[in-house]
């Protein structure tokens, strides 16, 4: 089996999600879980394609929602760099679980994170990007009442308290063991996971009282919230439940998308031409000629084109498998399958970056403050 690597700070190798799933010990998101929840809406295509495949203890929550008992979300971004596709698209997931049940959603930006982990990039510039990604969250349409954004240096004064008791319940050894720090890491890195266990914790305080909180994040975060878990019952908190998702691939090849390779990665401040240019160098399944792709037929499987028309960019079953059928039997060619992801990611920028621009009038609107 090849070898592949998925930790908060990096991803590498052909990720076998199945595989994965075991080595954390989470759960997959089974038909019984998506049929729960499609009693109260239609399952998003993300649960109903195991986009978002994994868990810990959604069960429960849902046991307990049933019961009258309201949870809370929360997710994240961190700030190292302008948004891309592979940060909406579990952010999209989240505000669709927010409208459905109507939850309070804490979004937390890890200025924090960016600054200790991130070699050569300074605070002033972390907080740049953080608040140009915050504008790409409001964009996507939250609800301002029920959306609290908050970033981790200006936010201290409540996550600091939360973060000392996380803290004092996490030893050295656990941290080592579970994140692999060595001794040339810096103690700021050592502490950070408590910052980041800091949110699953605030609906319950600035909220009186226990109360669970979903976490939708991609399965790469699992290690924090693993400790975030551990520490949780000695707290007074209920353990946070997790949704997981698989990681948006990159254009070229790989399973993320990321910053450090611009010419695979989808911005969301992407003009027309350079979404075009990226997607028609995009790796496909397709075969060596025209002639042999007509007889034999692609190979949507490995294409990165299909999987980002069923990751965010195609959301009817009906119509992706039809692109997938025709994909296999040579009805269609690579071209026409990058011309129309093209014209459905430009499409979405477009309106995307309207709404951008008018959120820059809404930040305090969802601005959570000391």
């Amino acid at each position: 089996m090849a070898e592949f690597t998925v930790t908060p700070w990096e991803v590498s190798g052909e990720i076998d999600y199945d595989e994965l799933m075991k080595k954390f010990g989470t759960s997959p998101i089974d038909n019984k879980l998506v049929n729960r929840i499609s009693k109260y809406a239609e399952p998003h295509f993300m649960l109903r394609r195991g986009i978002f495949y994994s868990h810990r203890d959604l069960g429960k929550t849902l046991d307990e929602y049933e019961k009258g008992k309201p949870f809370y979300l929360y997710t994240g971004r961190g700030p190292s760099g302008m948004t891309h596709l592979g940060h909406i698209m579990p952010w999209i997931f989240t505000k669709w679980m927010q409208d459905v049940f109507d939850a309070e959603l804490y979004f937390q930006i890890t200025d924090d994170e960016k600054f200790l982990f991130k070699d050569g990039l300074d605070l002033e510039k972390a907080r740049e990007y953080a608040y140009e990604n915050i504008l790409d969250i409001i964009a996507l349409g939250f609800d301002p009442e029920k959306t609290h954004i908050f970033l981790d240096t200006e936010y201290i004064h409540h996550l600091y308290p939360l973060a000392l008791r996380t803290a004092k319940r996490i030893t050295f050894s656990t941290a080592k063991a579970v994140f692999g720090f060595k001794n040339s890491s810096n103690i700021g890195e050592i502490f950070y996971t408590s910052m980041q266990s800091a949110p699953a914790f605030i609906g319950s305080e600035l909220g009186g009282e226990p109360t669970n909180c979903i976490v939708p994040c991609g399965i790469d975060q699992d290690p924090h919230f693993r400790v975030t878990r551990d520490v949780a019952p000695f707290l007074g908190y209920p353990k946070t439940t997790m949704m997981y998702c698989k990681l948006f691939p990159s254009l070229l090849g790989g399973d993320k998308m990321s910053s450090s390779v611009p010419e695979a990665t989808v911005y969301t401040t992407d003009t027309p031409k350079q979404v075009k240019k990226k997607i028609g160098k995009a790796l496909t399944g397709g075969a060596v000629s025209v002639e042999e792709q007509r007889k034999n037929g692609g190979n949507p499987d490995v294409c990165m084109v299909y999987r980002y028309f069923s990751y965010m960019f195609e959301p009817d079953d009906d119509k992706l498998k039809k692109i997938r059928d025709e994909c296999r039997n040579g009805e269609r060619l690579c071209g026409q399958c990058k011309m129309e992801l093209t014209e459905k990611i430009n499409d979405f920028l477009k309106k995307h970056q309207e709404k951008r621009e008018k959120a820059k009038d809404k930040v305090e609107d969802f601005m959570l403050r000391d």
